[in-house]
């Protein structure tokens, strides 16, 4: 089969299962927080929360070593039946009312987000050069419409098992686990021939990785990304770009909250802000990933920093006026995308081929770990010094990636295209 024609049918398959697997995150996402507010009390539902970032942190670790070892398929497929198994267990721990099994369950919950992640590399594993860009920003751009339409499901969802003894709240979970179940058997069955182990086989080595290879890749993908100045950048835009987008959106419905409005009013307007947000993140993935391709990886990250810095101005000047906190956190999802969408494009070309899987994961690690501290650290600002502190330090959070995209090294350049096999591919 022709290198062009596995594209085509890897690109199909993985936009189809990222609004399935966006539907399964979003439905679950929605009442998480309310969820485990119940179980747990307030106080201890943001730290269950942050266990799903954790966890969708961790994964890359292991998604990394499937990948290696087998290829792109087994690896996504794991990552949602792990997160399968993490929304039963949800289940189970809303029906006992048990702390430590919902701290599991969601902790398992963050495979589905590792995934779905981990499926914008496997989109460019044998993308033409001209096109990584786009190809891996199609991809992204597809969880918007799982965002959209799972939220809305979740009340009809948490309803339709009422009669079963399942909490209102605990049903979305159950139909998250059968969402990534189905993830679980397109991918498996339809992701054939696979799309890294094609690119290996173009690297001139077919077969999987050494036991050697395998058990150093991910220390030497880290002397790898430390070495080159085109992967700190791609690997820095993601951190920093994870990083102030977790760290602002997390507390903004805090801080709508304490304009002071009744409960309803609150979460209308909670509703319509994350709703202008999430558009900012997904919706527009492929004009970014055009502007990648166009004008080059490190012009659209500096837009990317643009917009965060003039997202966190607008939102933290904004008082509690809805209309402008709304403006803001769509700048913010748009400048969240142009450093998602550059950096990754950038990681996934300006490392061997052999380094590549381990390299991605690495990314992954890392941009997790840094929304993950973000999210922590947010709710302790707004509480000592408030909202527009909180947007100050995140604005103050990407000097050094404006130190890396205006004052760049040349320790090692960037792998020309045509160096790589599968670089001259026709368009899919």
């Amino acid at each position: 089969m022709e290198i062009a024609a596995v594209q085509r049918r890897t690109l199909r398959l993985l936009f189809v299962t990222q609004i399935i697997s966006g539907i399964g995150v979003a439905i679950g996402a929605s009442v998480g927080a309310l969820l485990a507010a119940d179980i747990a009390g307030v106080a201890v539902s943001g730290v269950a929360q942050s266990a799903n970032v954790v966890g969708a942190a961790l994964f890359a670790l292991p998604a990394t070593a499937i990948v290696h070892r087998q290829g792109r398929r087994p690896s996504l497929a794991a990552g949602y039946l792990v997160a399968a198994v993490g929304a039963i267990i949800i289940v189970t721990a809303a029906v006992r009312s048990s702390i430590p099994l919902l701290f599991v369950g969601f902790f398992l919950f963050g495979g589905a987000t590792a995934a779905s992640f981990q499926a914008r590399y496997a989109a460019v594993d044998l993308a033409p050069a001209a096109l990584r860009g786009r190809h891996l920003s199609l991809i992204v751009w597809a969880t918007t419409l799982g965002a959209v339409v799972g939220p809305s499901l979740a009340a009809v969802a948490g309803a339709s098992l009422a009669g079963y003894g399942i909490p209102t709240l605990a049903g979305p979970f159950f139909f998250s686990a059968l969402l990534f179940g189905l993830a679980t058997v397109l991918l498996m069955m339809l992701l054939r021939p696979d799309p890294a182990v094609i690119a290996r086989g173009a690297l001139g080595n077919p077969g999987a990785l050494t036991p050697d290879a395998r058990q150093a890749g991910m220390r030497v993908a880290l002397r790898a990304v430390a070495s080159q100045a085109s992967t700190r950048l791609g690997v820095s835009a993601m951190a920093v770009g994870h990083l102030v987008m977790v760290g602002v959106m997390a507390m903004t419905p805090v801080h709508i909250r304490g304009a002071g409005h009744d409960a309803a009013h609150t979460l209308r307007v909670v509703g319509v802000v994350l709703s202008f947000h999430i558009a900012g993140m997904f919706a527009f993935a492929p004009v970014f990933g055009w502007l990648t391709d166009r004008l080059g990886r490190r012009a659209v990250i500096f837009a990317g920093i643009a917009l965060l810095l003039t997202a966190c101005a607008l939102a933290g000047s904004a008082g509690h006026h809805p209309a402008r906190i709304g403006s803001g956190l769509m700048l913010l999802g748009l400048g969240w995308s142009a450093t998602m969408v550059a950096g990754s494009t950038l990681v996934s070309e300006s490392v061997p081929g052999e380094l590549r899987a381990s390299a991605q994961g690495l990314s992954d690690l890392v941009m997790g770990l840094a929304g993950a501290s973000a999210g922590a650290f947010s709710g302790v600002i707004v509480h000592a010094w408030g909202y527009p502190t909180l947007t100050l330090l995140a604005a103050l959070a990407t000097a050094p990636l404006i130190v890396l995209v205006l004052f760049p090294t040349h320790s090692a350049a960037i792998t020309p295209p045509s160096a790589n096999p599968v670089a001259d591919v026709p368009p899919p």
